[in-house]
């Protein structure tokens, strides 16, 4: 079975795939310090509690953090007796290769993406990626990943504003009954989920535009859901694209002979 890792700014989350679906996806926090061992102390205890059954014998891994890499590869190495795929090294082959500014490197994460899209939704497509960063990955007809845009998390926006400003609380995103507030935290869950909807809406159409063919937007990470009650434009919602995608390329350098 294949053990697939999307290490994030904020979290880290592990999926077993047995080749045809996943048994079961595991969320941790980021933290580059968590030793290959702590990572096999929680990833047994849970699976142990799922009742689930895994002899993993590959490990596919997209990490945004360069510093925790070392350790999940002792990690795969020391617990299951393998070396990992890392999305992004030179030895990680891509089903085709991203098109875009020479010595650019691409997250890994959105690698992952731009083939779990095109895997499944074919190409000419938007993924709306809701982590830490809120970012938006243009897909080609052939399924090449073809640049973006990159803004600041819905999260992360919340957050400075509660430190930038001291008399305004902290509170959870959601959708506010009306657009006008009439107390402090209806004024701010207003501003962000409806301003971040137009920054959505607004950076879709900008997107189409300038591509010049019809495409289809898909919605992935956790407040994707919320976002689509506001109709910003999601064709589809994926809860599992960029752990798609690591399939995918895990299952094509074995097909190609890196793995």
């Amino acid at each position: 079975m294949l053990l697939a890792i999307d290490c994030g700014n904020t979290n880290t989350v592990f999926s077993i795939w047995d080749g045809k679906q996943f048994l079961c996806t595991l969320r941790t926090s980021t933290h580059h310090s968590r030793t290959a061992d702590a990572y096999f102390t929680w990833y047994s205890t849970l699976v142990k509690h799922y009742g689930i059954e895994a002899d993993i014998t590959d490990v596919v891994i997209a990490s945004t953090v360069p510093r925790v890499v070392f350790n999940l590869r002792i990690f795969a190495d020391r617990f299951f007796g393998c070396r990992p795929l890392v999305v992004g090294k030179p030895e990680c082959l891509l089903p085709v290769a991203p098109r875009i500014d020479e010595g650019t490197i691409p997250g890994p994460d959105r690698l992952a993406n731009a083939v779990g899209a095109f895997y499944r939704h074919g190409g000419d497509v938007v993924v709306v990626d809701f982590g830490t960063a809120t970012n938006f990955d243009v897909v080609a007809s052939d399924g090449a990943y073809v640049g973006g845009i990159i803004a600041p998390g819905v999260n992360l926006s919340l957050e400075a504003l509660h430190q930038g400003a001291a008399a305004l609380p902290h509170i959870d995103i959601t959708r506010p009954d009306k657009v006008i507030g009439t107390n402090t935290v209806g004024c701010i869950q207003s501003g962000v989920y409806w301003g971040y909807s137009g920054l959505i809406e607004g950076l879709i159409a900008r997107i189409k535009a300038e591509y010049g063919h019809p495409m289809k937007v898909v919605g992935t990470g956790g407040l994707a859901p919320l976002f689509d009650q506001a109709d910003v434009g999601f064709d589809a919602i994926e809860d599992d694209l960029t752990m798609h995608g690591l399939t995918v390329i895990h299952r094509y350098n074995k097909e190609n002979g890196s793995t």
